[in-house]
């Protein structure tokens, strides 16, 4: 397992976050205009909705998830939604994937989420070997209305 610290992304964090954040979109083939990307950033850090956590390794950022606690038409209790999750290349398969998860699931146990759920590619085997071993893959469907 890494050596990786996990912790809240704080405003100190903007440029690593951003590279972080730029190798992420380029990975899933996304242009953002800049003003999502500090809208986004600016929502990770006032507390009531999206949360960001990062990790750290050897006083750098090497990883970050975004989620997004909300209501749910199935539970009384809400749900989690892990919208964003990016490893340095680098470091894929060491154990800072499974890091962020694991901070995640924290995070929704003490806002009292009743699940946690994610999407990927379903080309990225990588990520996905990590995925079979700690989610069960859905039989549904994602389709998008732009």
């Amino acid at each position: 397992m890494s050596d990786a610290t996990i912790r809240p992304l704080s405003a100190s964090d903007r440029a690593e976050w951003g590279r972080l954040w730029q190798d992420y979109l380029t990975f899933y083939k996304q242009d953002l205009a800049p003003e999502v990307t500090d809208g986004l950033f600016e929502r990770l850090l006032d507390e009531g909705g999206h949360f960001g956590l990062v990790a750290e390794l050897d006083g750098r950022l090497v990883g970050l998830v975004h989620s997004l606690p909300h209501a749910s038409t199935w539970s009384l209790e809400p749900t989690c939604y892990l919208e964003d999750l990016y490893v340095d290349e680098s470091l894929r398969g060491g154990g800072v994937g499974r890091k962020l998860i694991e901070a995640v699931s924290a995070e929704a146990d003490r806002l009292g989420c009743y699940k946690i759920y994610w999407h990927t590619e379903e080309g990225n085997a990588r990520a996905r070997q990590l995925y079979d071993r700690i989610g069960t893959l859905s039989d549904f469907v994602k389709y998008d209305r732009p």
